[in-house]
């Protein structure tokens, strides 16, 4: 996965030179390697916004007992849910000696600024596998993927679904016609600056509206983006008549896509759906992509195609007690997703039978 966007030199020093990760937003880059070493994404955090692998209660422990859990350090892709690569060169192409000599430096670090710990937030199972060794806890979450089942077009995928499923889908894609609204998926320099200005608008109002807050990112991170990451971006994006309602953003790479952000002026039926969802699997399908992320939670995606996928956070915790405490916390936290996954797959929507 090497044309992996979002550990890319251009993402990542996007976030941080147009002032989304820095200590005044509490995430300070510190990142690993370089110089011939493996390079490790790095963060030193003074709190738990932003990450999608929620720690408070553990933070919040700590604090009950008169102690510090910040700052902590974390491998991550800022404010991004997102499975994949935490390493260059991938961790496929390292050994357990790297590995050790990584987790060395970050225990070094960790002493150095107080650290109560590391956090390496959704990595693949490559990554996973080449840290599992070295006593790290292991935390399990719960996400919908879409995966491409070597679908012809969007009605090849339908024809994998029950009748009562495809009604419903067909229904809502038809909804937004009916409702005057016209939707194109604008890729690369497709979507220029007075686009990226609007999307940014977008975004903030979507923030206010779930948080009332205005978001973590920049105007000035998404013209970035577009600038330097062009060839990896698609924007689906829903007009009425010649003026911009909405729009959902994506990036993908060679294998995947991944569905990010999305806003809209004003609410209308199935829009969101079109948008974040029967865009972005039609545009899966029609690039060969293998695998379609939409982001955290939300299990109304599972009639609409998405499957149940168990996820991973690894956490090195250098208090000894709370690190017993924590384990025993996420091994109950385990089995409860393990029955929530059997369960959400009992809903997904394709054909069993006779169907």
């Amino acid at each position: 996965m090497s044309d992996y966007p979002f550990l890319s030199h251009e993402f990542l020093s996007a976030l941080e030179e147009t002032g989304c990760t820095t200590a005044a937003t509490g995430w300070q880059p510190h990142h690993l390697g370089g110089d011939g070493r493996p390079f490790m994404p790095l963060y030193v955090k003074t709190h738990s916004y932003g990450e999608y692998v929620f720690d408070w209660a553990w933070a919040n422990a700590y604090h009950r007992n008169g102690l510090a859990y910040y700052p902590k350090l974390v491998t991550a892709i800022p404010f991004s849910p997102i499975t994949g690569p935490r390493l260059r060169p991938p961790a496929e192409q390292l050994d357990g000696k790297a590995a050790e000599a990584l987790f060395a430096e970050l225990r070094e670090l960790a002493a150095a600024t107080g650290a109560s710990g590391w956090h390496l937030l959704f990595p693949d199972a490559a990554t996973r596998m080449l840290f599992r060794d070295l006593g790290l806890l292991e935390r399990s979450g719960v996400q919908f993927h879409w995966f491409n089942r070597g679908y012809r077009d969007f009605d090849d995928f339908l024809a994998a679904c029950n009748a009562r499923k495809r009604k419903m889908v067909r229904r809502e894609r038809r909804r937004i016609a009916e409702q005057g609204l016209r939707v194109e998926m604008r890729e690369g320099a497709e979507i220029d600056a007075r686009l990226w200005s609007f999307f940014f608008r977008l975004y903030q109002h979507t923030y206010l509206k779930r948080s009332g807050m205005e978001g973590y990112l920049t105007e000035a991170f998404f013209q970035r983006l577009g600038a330097t990451l062009a060839d990896r971006l698609a924007m689906a994006v829903a007009y009425v008549d010649s003026a911009p309602i909405a729009a959902a953003l994506y990036l993908h790479d060679a294998d995947n896509l991944y569905g990010r952000y999305w806003g809209c002026v004003r609410e209308y039926e199935s829009l969101h759906f079109e948008l974040c969802y029967y865009q972005g699997i039609e545009f899966a399908i029609r690039r060969g992509l293998g695998r379609f992320d939409a982001g955290a939670q939300g299990e109304h995606k599972i009639p609409r195609g998405f499957e149940p996928v168990e996820t991973w956070s690894l956490h090195w915790i250098r208090h000894p007690e709370f690190a017993i405490a924590i384990a025993d916390f996420i091994a109950r936290e385990r089995a409860y997703n393990l029955e929530y996954l059997e369960e959400a797959r009992t809903l997904l929507p394709f054909r069993t039978g006779g169907d």
